[in-house]
């Protein structure tokens, strides 16, 4: 008992918000769902499945597209990304990631307009930016203007990329590079845009399925028939793709070609010939590409191919030597990593498999060490040579190591050989699965450097001129400019009976400023190595090659000429291992 009132304070003022959260306090306390915890944000099923295969699509499409962008002479934004890069057979990947890009991006738009959808990305939305909003609305309208720089991203590399594959290069890889840059800063975008948007929960909302909200006028299965359509697309392109391959038909001739680089030969009358796009080579006249004539006839036991392509310059200096004060030097720009784009010859080279699977029959695999128990190559761009046992015969022709002489050099893809002691040790070039076929050839390199210094000081020369003013004459004129043309019969290699074995003598009889082939001519080609016998003739900017073999060599190393075997080009202007792109084969028939 007391004499005193009781006096109940009154309850704190408090807003609204923390009214409702006591109120849910107690809510909770007596069994009720707090008002105040929203529920997680969702998306429906069909949007995250089609979603995040289409990044997964689109992640594979642009790593493996910075690969080979990676591999361009002078590239240095792709190169950063080093790290993360794939290595290994890179245009499988490329190509069938692209082919799956372009059915989703269908699947993707069908979805969204049977869903009834369509409002997420309409340009209605833009209107926002010019009127009082707030911030989460702008956010919401530049996310839609994101999303259709994406759409027009994707739509101009889908038709680059059909170009390139098609044989078109020059203009087209820069703006296929761009669109592919555009489309990797839209996702860095993308997903900042959603997070100052809704946080955590926007992002994660594609990690939370639910169920697909009815609206009227909705269409029935809209997952089922955006994925139906997908697939149409999908094989409708490859479809396309194989239906419009060229066949190099064989014609049948009664005598063999003379084999003089003109093709007015009886042999050459009835063969139709197939016209090749090549691309993404060096040089070139800066475009990098080259359109490729091929013929094929068969004589009896034996085969001819006839091929023409363009090369604005006749370039036959492969590594020459002048002779400066200090000594002899071996002129080159990349000698020292086998990468050799400036002081080269030109060279041509064909290859046949029995696969049309990318990447030259599955033989061209990318990255700076694609085998990792192999040592990488000395320009770590990439290594030819096959993983399932199978082999490419390889043909190539090399302007001044006997290609204008009559021969051509018999190589092939296949296996990865074992490194040698030097291989292993990275002091000899190893070249994986990329040989030539047994035997001997005629050619041999008149200096003796160290790819340690880079060819970049003096180098021992092997042997001399017999006489040097003789020798200068059949080269020609002399222009040490890497685009000039080199005159027609001029010779930038020496014979045995035109050079001496190297004296301090005989070298003290030639002034400086001297040019001296880079390449000497010894012995005979020997063996299955020398299976290939052709003749070629440039003219008018314009190398034609004619090339005679067996039809069956019997030998391990080479591939019968048969019906369905794959034909692969390339064009080398006056540079070691920079060739044109060859996407699409040509297959070999005689019916």
């Amino acid at each position: 008992m007391t004499d005193h009132t009781l006096e109940l304070t009154s309850p704190p003022k408090s807003s609204g918000r923390a009214g409702a959260q006591a109120q849910g306090d107690r809510a909770g306390k007596a069994g009720g769902r707090p008002e105040d915890q929203k529920a997680p944000v969702r998306s429906d099923l069909g949007t995250i499945l089609l979603h995040w295969t289409l990044v997964i699509a689109i992640f594979t499409s642009l790593l493996t597209g910075l690969r080979l962008s990676s591999d361009a002479e002078g590239s240095w934004f792709a190169i950063m990304f080093e790290p993360i890069l794939p290595q290994g057979e890179i245009w499988t990947w490329h190509y069938v990631s692209a082919v799956f890009v372009l059915a989703l991006i269908f699947a993707y738009t069908a979805y969204m307009s049977l869903a009834r959808l369509k409002r997420r990305v309409s340009s209605k939305k833009v209107v926002v930016l010019t009127l009082p909003a707030s911030t989460k609305l702008r956010i919401a309208a530049v996310n839609v203007i994101a999303y259709w720089i994406l759409f027009a991203a994707v739509l101009v590399l889908t038709a680059t990329g059909v170009l390139l594959y098609l044989g078109h290069g020059g203009l087209w890889v820069d703006v296929h590079y761009i669109s592919a840059l555009t489309v990797l800063t839209y996702i860095f975008a993308h997903v900042v845009l959603h997070y100052f948007y809704g946080g955590w929960e926007q992002l994660l909302r594609l990690f939370r399925p639910q169920s697909l909200r009815q609206f009227p006028g909705m269409g029935r299965y809209p997952l089922a028939k955006a994925a139906a359509l997908g697939a149409v697309v999908l094989a409708g392109a490859v479809a396309l793709d194989f239906s419009t391959r060229d066949d190099l038909i064989v014609a049948q001739a009664s005598t063999l070609p003379k084999l003089d680089g003109v093709l007015d030969d009886p042999a050459w009358q009835n063969a139709r010939p197939v016209f090749v796009r090549t691309q993404q080579g060096s040089n070139l006249n800066g475009t990098g590409e080259s359109t490729v004539e091929v013929r094929a006839a068969q004589i009896g036991d034996k085969i001819a191919f006839a091929f023409r392509w363009e090369d604005a310059s006749r370039s036959l200096k492969r590594h020459p030597l002048v002779k400066t004060e200090e000594g002899w030097r071996m002129l080159n720009n990349r000698a020292d990593i086998s990468d050799e784009t400036a002081y080269y010859e030109d060279k041509f080279s064909v290859a046949f498999s029995k696969t049309d699977a990318f990447g030259g029959g599955a033989s061209t695999h990318m990255g700076p060490k694609p085998l990792s128990d192999k040592p990488s190559s000395f320009h770590g761009r990439g290594l030819h040579y096959t993983t399932d046992g199978s082999l490419l015969d390889v043909w190539q022709w090399k302007a001044a190591r006997g290609g204008m002489i009559g021969k051509v050099d018999d190589m092939w893809f296949g296996t990865p050989l074992e490194p040698n002691e030097g291989q292993a040790a990275g002091k000899k070039r190893y070249s994986a699965g990329y040989g030539a076929d047994e035997g001997k050839s005629f050619y041999v390199y008149n200096y003796k450097g160290s790819p340690e210094t880079g060819y970049r000081e003096t180098v021992s020369v092997k042997r001399l001129p017999l006489d040097y003013v003789k020798t200068a004459s059949l080269m020609g004129k002399i222009d040490m400019d890497t685009e000039a043309t080199d005159d027609e019969g001029s010779q930038w290699w020496m014979f045995d009976a035109e050079s001496v074995p190297y004296s301090p003598e005989k070298d003290a009889e030639i002034p400086v400023g001297t040019v001296i082939p880079g390449v000497l001519i010894t012995g005979e080609y020997l063996g299955s190595r020398a299976d290939l016998n052709g003749g070629a003739k440039w003219k008018d900017g314009y190398w034609t090659l004619e090339v005679v073999r067996d039809m069956d060599t019997g030998n391990h190393q080479d591939l019968a000429m048969e019906d369905g075997l794959y034909v692969w080009l390339s064009v080398f202007d006056h540079n070691q291992t920079r060739h044109t792109r060859h996407s699409r084969p040509v297959r070999l028939t005689f019916n």
